[in-house]
């Protein structure tokens, strides 16, 4: 078959693509930024990577036509707190009147539980994404699923940070709210085993786990599997805004996703029973059993896709990543050093482990210290880590930082800074002529960039000469 995946680059696509080229079908995958997405399907060569954007309908044109299913993956959520809904169903539009141009038979919708009489603005735009896409030219299949637990998820990480950086904590009162979560392989598994089941045509199905928890109790169950005692103690005045900044400053996530987030937290999500399970013969496992399972992977470095690594995770990347790759030198300030290497894989090994749990080599406790400034004025600071402890990909976030160029053969990497600045910033490591290049470029915007650059210039000389003497040496 020949089967259209829009989100192909987000977290469910990423890991649902494997599963559908594991069964011999061709992918055609519309994606907004065509060379991103090349350094994650590298030598597949079933998988045709087209560059369209759903939300401008006259770039689906180049879409091929002939396509027997798809799936729809498209989320807005995170964009902005206040024009989401808007944009979703835009996208949502457009599909649909691109789909009536093909031959796709069957489309596969991921939805959220919207079960509960006050639903919140995004659980509200879930379902009408829903109702904008049931078509008479094609089948709808909808699967609306709760809280997913999976390595590299976002209630996974958020949850994690919770747990593990806080051992008492006061909370507001949403933790009491209710839900069904469920594990990331479960979701997989609906979402594969659906495809071309006319049983399913034209169906809607609430997914989710055997068992009914507070995020309260998600929280202490995920403290058990970790052997982590922790207290909670939940508070009925924490107003929606104080609620989204406290999971800013406790977790990873950015303050738009976490007011989305505590906006849908109050907000039962109770799926209705059906026979969905015995349809498609799945016995979805408990949280704990997803929760170990998210460990084993995390452990074996094998997470497949993050919600950290979307472009708005720091909230400030608005274009492309190859729109960054032309590093500027006009009106730029430029920190340059230059060393003797002896092993050029050992440097690169170093230069592509950076960041993370591993750090930036020298100076820790400044990185820290300008990790929590960023955070303090609203940026993403050092809270987000890195998927992989090695490896590095075009797109990947690594910290406050996003990767722009990553070859290890050529021996180029570049990153481009999404911490909060008052201008825009590089740094770039080269492997050339037996010597390593490190080059931190800095355009800034206005007088207050150029005070910023020289009030820094001190650290930044400690920092970066230390930094490029412990890689190479």
């Amino acid at each position: 078959m020949k089967i259209l995946v829009t989100g192909a680059t987000g977290y469910i696509g990423k890991r649902l693509i494997p599963l559908l080229l594991n069964d011999g079908h061709t992918i055609i995958c519309p994606v907004r930024d065509k060379k991103r997405a090349e350094n994650y399907y590298k030598n597949q060569k079933k998988i045709q990577l087209v560059e369209a954007d759903f939300l401008d309908s006259n770039s689906l044109n180049s879409i091929p036509k002939n396509i027997d299913a798809a799936y729809y993956l498209i989320h807005s959520m995170t964009n902005s707190a206040k024009e989401f809904h808007v944009l979703e169903e835009k996208c949502a539009f457009n599909f649909k009147r691109f789909a009536k141009k093909t031959t796709i038979k069957q489309v596969i919708y991921l939805s959220g539980i919207t079960n509960d009489t006050k639903l919140s603005k995004h659980l509200l735009s879930r379902k009408n994404v829903e109702i904008t896409l049931a078509s008479n030219n094609y089948a709808l299949t909808t699967f609306k699923a709760g809280i997913i637990v999976g390595s590299g998820s976002s209630s996974f990480e958020i949850i994690r940070d919770i747990v593990e950086k806080l051992p008492a904590m006061i909370a507001p009162k949403w933790l009491n709210t209710k839900t069904q979560p469920l594990s990331i392989r479960d979701v997989l598994a609906f979402l594969h085993k659906s495809l071309g089941k006319k049983e399913l045509y034209n169906t809607s199905h609430d997914i989710f786990g055997p068992e009914i928890l507070t995020y309260k109790e998600m929280l202490l169950q995920f403290a058990e599997v970790r052997k982590l005692k922790r207290w909670i103690m939940t508070v009925p005045v924490m107003t929606p805004k104080l609620s989204s900044y406290w999971l800013y400053f406790v977790t990873s996530t950015s303050y738009k996703l976490a007011s989305s987030l505590v906006n849908s937290m109050g907000v039962e999500v109770i799926g209705k029973k059906s026979n969905i399970n015995n349809m498609i013969d799945i016995e979805p496992m408990s949280y704990k059993e997803a929760v170990k399972l998210a460990f084993k992977k995390i452990e074996q470095n094998s997470i497949i896709s993050s919600w950290k690594d979307s472009y708005i995770s720091s909230g400030k990347l608005k274009k492309y990543v190859h729109e960054f790759i032309n590093v500027p030198g006009f009106g730029c300030f430029k920190d340059y050093k230059k060393r003797k290497i002896i092993d050029r894989e050992l440097t690169l090994d170093r230069i592509w482990s950076i960041g993370g749990e591993t750090g930036w080599y020298y100076g820790t406790f400044l990185w820290k210290i300008r990790g929590y400034l960023d955070q303090f004025f609203g940026g993403a600071g050092l809270r987000r880590g890195r998927r992989h402890p090695t490896e590095l990909n075009a797109g990947d976030a690594l910290d406050f930082w996003r990767v722009i160029y990553a070859d290890k053969d050529k021996g180029k990497l570049l990153l481009y800074a999404e911490m909060i600045l008052p201008g825009e910033a590089w740094l770039e490591f080269k492997i050339e002529d037996g010597n390593i290049h490190q080059t931190a470029t800095f355009r800034p915007h206005g007088l207050a960039g150029r005070l910023y650059w020289y009030a820094v210039m001190p650290f930044h000389w400690f920092v970066f000469n230390g930094m490029v003497q412990n890689i190479s040496k």
